[in-house]
């Protein structure tokens, strides 16, 4: 199991710990061998990977060789640009700010799904990560623009229009949990565009209102009153996709947006106690479900 030491904690500190997390047996052993072998105080900060099968005397020998540096941090799937930065900076990754604001121009001929595309919003792959501790904005972006490359712009590159998908696979990661309704509301969402109907996404006010920062949102709910919001990412208000994604979607809300399932359905909803989809075929339908489930 994960040990992580802090800088500045004494070995009394770590015995407790230690103890705590079952890791040792006894603390008054841990601090005895410790003392006696002269290695009380040569405790190095850093994450350590321990076993509660290992002696005191194999424990401390590991905890004064040095640990690792690096950061666990896991990016879930369906954060903003903003979110991550949020993210990164609370686990002293980055300084807070410098992904968001990161200019990209010059690694555009490194990355060709980048192209001429505006912004890392659906591009900074959403999975776990070990990042060190004060890293700078490009370490981070092109690391997650590799995990991009090799497991998203895989599913993507042979469609021609890649970039309406991930667009599309950032609202299905935003509005619908299970692959099968995904692929559905795909679907509803893609005969929408056919028709020239408003796709009324509502994350897409939500991503409005809350300026791209889903994660510390004091209030990210889509209500009525706000779907004459002025925005090219108001899909009340304007026809067609949003200009960039609205989150960055993880492989399977891609994997739904490139095999979108075609249905008489029109309309959707997620039930706001089980987030359960609900489909229908006529507005009358859907008024009707908004009634029961909303």
């Amino acid at each position: 199991m994960s040990f992580e030491i802090e800088k500045g904690e004494g070995f009394k500190l770590i015995g407790s710990r230690l103890s705590q997390e079952s890791l040792i047996k006894s603390i008054a052993v841990f601090k005895t061998y410790a003392l006696l072998t002269g290695n009380a105080r040569k405790f190095l900060p850093g994450r350590y990977e321990l076993s509660p099968s290992m002696s005191v005397p194999e424990i401390i020998a590991t905890l004064t060789r040095g640990g690792r540096s690096d950061v666990f941090v896991t990016i879930p799937e369906g954060s903003t640009v903003k979110d991550i930065d949020l993210t990164l900076s609370e686990a002293g990754v980055i300084e807070k700010g410098s992904v968001a604001s990161f200019s990209f121009e010059h690694l555009r001929g490194d990355y060709a799904f980048l192209g001429t595309v505006s912004s890392l919003e659906g591009f900074l792959f959403p999975d776990s990560y070990y990042f060190d501790r004060d890293s700078d904005a490009e370490t981070i972006v092109r690391r997650m623009l590799d995990t991009f490359s090799e497991k998203a712009w895989t599913l993507l590159s042979s469609d021609r229009s890649w970039y309406e998908k991930l667009i599309l696979a950032s609202f299905l990661e935003r509005e619908v949990p299970e692959f099968g309704d995904r692929q559905i509301v795909a679907g509803i969402l893609e005969k929408r565009i056919g028709i020239d109907m408003p796709l009324q996404v509502d994350a897409t006010i939500t991503y409005i209102k809350c300026e791209g920062r889903i994660k510390d949102c004091e209030d990210p709910v889509a209500r009525k009153s706000d779907f004459q919001i002025p925005s090219p990412y108001n899909t009340y208000e304007r026809l067609g996709y949003t200009p960039t994604p609205i989150s960055n979607p993880g492989a399977a809300a891609i994997r739904a947006a490139v095999s979108p399932v075609e249905t008489p359905y029109l309309y959707y909803l997620s039930a706001s106690e089980t987030k359960e989809t609900h489909f229908s075929r006529t507005l009358e339908e859907h008024n009707a479900n908004r009634f029961k489930y909303l």
